[in-house]
């Protein structure tokens, strides 16, 4: 029993060092943060449900084609979402964690997990 509650406390340390250990930025900045783990807040201004491709696409800080970060959302992963995220989050504005990357010169998140999105109040 002492192992569990062991592993539990060392599990909610690292989660609170990776939380806290994030830098945050505006979508204007993503693109100074490739490939590291931040935290971006700011709005959401649409985004699209490609049913062809299994994709969700998000536009943060920008309409598209002048978005300055896109979240990508995998058909497996939408799943995840008690709601359509690209109408949950439009307008609103949120703080979103993960790791950016370049793709095809411009800012993006994958995400994996609804926990990624949370709303900034």
């Amino acid at each position: 029993m002492i192992k569990i509650k062991l592993i539990f406390s060392v599990a909610a340390l690292l989660a609170c060092l990776t939380t806290f250990g994030q830098t945050k930025i505006t979508a204007k900045d993503a693109s100074k943060h490739l490939n590291e783990n931040v935290m971006v807040c700011d709005q959401i201004f649409g985004g699209k449900y490609l049913s062809g491709a299994g994709l969700t696409l998000i536009d943060v800080g920008g309409s598209h084609p002048n978005e300055l970060l896109t979240l990508v959302i995998k058909a497996d992963d939408r799943k995840k979402f008690t709601s359509p995220p690209e109408d949950t989050f439009k307008g609103k504005k949120v703080c979103i964690t993960g790791q950016i990357i370049d793709y095809k010169g411009k800012p993006e998140i994958m995400i994996t997990d609804p926990e990624q999105i949370k709303e900034d109040k």
